[in-house]
């Protein structure tokens, strides 16, 4: 895609549309002003970044005209490499912008990890990679509701389940589903010995209610006092909640507070998350490719990422592209990385487009 190529006047008269369809809305909630209000809001971003993007270009061409000037050489040439940095940064950010939107991107999510081959340190692993999204979620400004977790002796984390709440949650982080494979020297090595290790990601879009009908007569749900490390009760009361849902046998649990209702709300939550990823399954292939090797296998061979600590370095096997910044990555600054993948399926995307225009 060029920049210059973009039909700037199409979307102005659109978001002029969506603009007074805005202003007439009565009922906030309804699925059509809420789809209404989504697109609104995406054009008008759009416009805005298309707009930053031409200022940006505008104070570049000036600054040029000023390099002539001896003494102002210096000052205009760092400034320019500057704002050259951001028209770079806002041109990548408008390609995602404009490409189509996926009706699940503004969505909360249901974050899945689980420790995959390795023994005790893909618990390590699961528990490091379950703390950098939760940090990169903490940066966006979003909310990490733990809804079921299960701890092994080591500190580190067998599986943890999470509904991850914010916008655009889904659109951000449905990539990072599939293994993730670890090659580091375990704390329990003392010949100093780098281990291979693996965890599996899923993540998948939370669904409304209207989205997914659940039937009273289709679940059982059974309650039990919560239990913590090494199996003793932590709950004098009955709050942990366990929901079967008979026509699949799909179980989920939660025992993440003391009030079962909340409980119970939690675990329907989850519930329908599955029931939906089912769904999807069904009808995109690739999807239900990515949800086994995730959760059925875990297997360190079949990898999306490789977090290399000796040498500092994360690799994206899907883009063919390495960081060596690992450690600032592990603190959850994410941005490049995942915006690198987006970028990359729009690539793809537009490079269709073109073929088959």
């Amino acid at each position: 895609m060029d920049f210059e190529d973009i039909d700037i006047s199409s979307l102005r008269t659109r978001f002029d549309e969506l603009n007074s369809k805005v202003l007439n809305i009565t009922d906030f909630n309804s699925p059509e002003s809420k789809s209404i209000i989504s697109e609104y809001n995406r054009l008008k971003e759009t416009i805005e970044t298309y707009e930053e993007i031409l200022n940006i270009q505008k104070q570049i061409e000036q600054n040029e005209e000023l390099k002539n000037d001896p003494e102002l050489e210096g000052l205009v040439s760092a400034e320019n490499e500057s704002l050259q940095s951001k028209f770079e940064k806002l041109k990548q950010k408008l390609q995602l912008l404009l490409l189509p939107p996926n009706p699940n991107d503004e969505k909360n999510v249901i974050l899945e990890i689980r420790a995959g081959t390795g023994g005790e340190e893909a618990t390590l692993f699961a528990g490091d990679l379950f703390r950098m999204y939760n940090r990169y979620a903490n940066s966006k400004g979003w909310t990490v509701q733990v809804l079921s977790i299960s701890e092994s002796d080591t500190g580190g984390i067998k599986e943890i389940i999470a509904k991850i709440i914010g916008k655009g949650v889904y659109k951000m982080l449905k990539g990072e589903s599939g293994v993730h494979r670890v090659q580091r020297i375990p704390v329990t090595e003392a010949n100093g010995r780098i281990h291979t290790s693996a965890a599996s990601v899923v993540v998948m879009p939370e669904i409304d209610d209207i989205e997914i009908v659940i039937k009273p007569e289709d679940i059982r749900i059974d309650v039990f006092r919560s239990a913590g490390h090494g199996g003793q009760s932590v709950n004098t009361t009955d709050s942990a909640v366990r929901i079967t849902h008979l026509p699949t046998g799909l179980i989920v649990t939660c025992q993440d507070t003391k009030d079962q209702h909340k409980n119970k709300e939690s675990a329907l939550s989850v519930l329908r998350a599955r029931l939906y990823q089912m769904e999807l399954e069904k009808q995109q292939g690739e999807i239900s490719n990515i949800r086994k090797s995730a959760i059925k296998t875990g297997d360190r061979s079949d990898k999306i990422k490789t977090y290399n600590f000796p040498q500092n370095r994360l690799t994206d096997h899907r883009i063919n592209k390495t960081w060596y910044d690992l450690e600032n990555i592990m603190e959850g600054n994410l941005d490049e990385i995942i915006n690198e993948y987006i970028l990359s399926l729009s690539n793809s995307w537009y490079q269709e487009t073109a073929c088959g225009s």
